[in-house]
């Protein structure tokens, strides 16, 4: 039982996030859940997914002050992330936010994040209850091929795995010809290639992208005089740069020091490459230019798969 001296603490620290805050229900979510720690504490998520990302994401709590601390963090820390980091979301990472938290009140961290998962979870039921409803899950309208396997779940495949899927493949399919450029060597000239192709081909009145997917070493923003630059995101995903008709996505946009080494493993490697794929607004292109790195290691493999 939650005394009346905690209610309006509750209360009070709900009115200081009123204005353009995360407490409270939202008015337009597809994911919600209750849940009640081992203290009698009470957290409530409700989250809005739309595109494999989080647009919004509230919650409320009936318990101590860092319990609603949690949960304040949490949403913070997780609104605009793609579903994958979502799920990737530890207690720890609210610990390392929140410093002041007593050894005695790490539990409500492990109750917030436990809560907003099973938030996720519900939206995952909500998509798989959808699909059954609308007869298998032909849902994705870029085709009106039946045979593609956008239309339907794969055995065994979670709802939020088909989402991605569906996803990756219909930015895919807007794009007649992916071209890699690799080569067992470093220095022999792969991104000038990428790069020449990618014009040459613009200059035939061809839509290209260019995707550099070295993610040691990328070269393309420097070859085109593009360091510094930051590509935008929209609901809809990441707009690539446009130089001179072609559309160009690095991974070296998004380093905050390009003198640092990029030290991934490599399931970080295929994530991003997958976000590249799946995220990036390509649009409708004739031709997608792949840079890779030296070999025929992750990068190379892993586009290979996803494409």
């Amino acid at each position: 039982m939650i005394s009346e001296t905690r209610k309006e603490s509750i209360s009070d620290q709900g009115k200081e996030l009123e204005d353009g805050s995360h407490y409270g229900p939202l008015k337009e979510f597809n994911g919600h859940y209750r849940g009640t720690g081992p203290c009698g504490d009470t957290m409530e998520f409700w989250v809005n997914v739309k595109g494999n990302r989080i647009v919004d994401v509230s919650f409320s709590s009936e318990g101590c002050k860092a319990t609603f601390d949690c949960g304040r963090v949490l949403c913070e820390i997780i609104k605009d992330n793609s579903l994958n980091e979502a799920l990737r979301l530890e207690a720890n990472r609210l610990l390392d936010a929140l410093p002041e938290l007593s050894q005695d009140e790490e539990h409500c961290a492990v109750l917030a994040v436990d809560t907003f998962k099973q938030a996720l979870k519900d939206y995952a039921q909500n998509v798989v209850s959808s699909i059954e409803d609308e007869g298998g899950g032909d849902k994705c309208d870029t085709c009106s091929s039946n045979e593609c396997s956008a239309k339907k779940r794969m055995d065994g495949e979670s709802a939020t795995e088909y989402e991605e899927r569906k996803r990756l493949l219909s930015r895919m399919c807007k794009i007649k010809y992916k071209i890699i450029v690799l080569s067992g060597k470093g220095g022999v000239g792969k991104s000038t290639v990428s790069a020449n192709l990618a014009f040459a081909l613009v200059k035939e009145g061809r839509k290209v992208g260019l995707l550099d997917i070295d993610i040691h070493g990328p070269s393309i923003p420097t070859m085109l005089g593009l360091d510094g630059k930051k590509p935008i995101a929209n609901e809809e995903g990441i707009i690539p740069i446009n130089v001179n008709g072609v559309k160009v996505i690095s991974v070296g946009f998004f380093l905050s020091n390009p003198d640092e080494a990029v030290i991934w493993r490599g399931p970080l490697k295929m994530n991003v490459i997958k976000q590249f794929l799946m995220d990036v607004i390509w649009g409708e292109l004739d031709y997608l230019i792949i840079d890779s790195p030296p070999g025929t290691g992750d990068e190379p493999l892993s586009v290979c798969q996803l494409i």
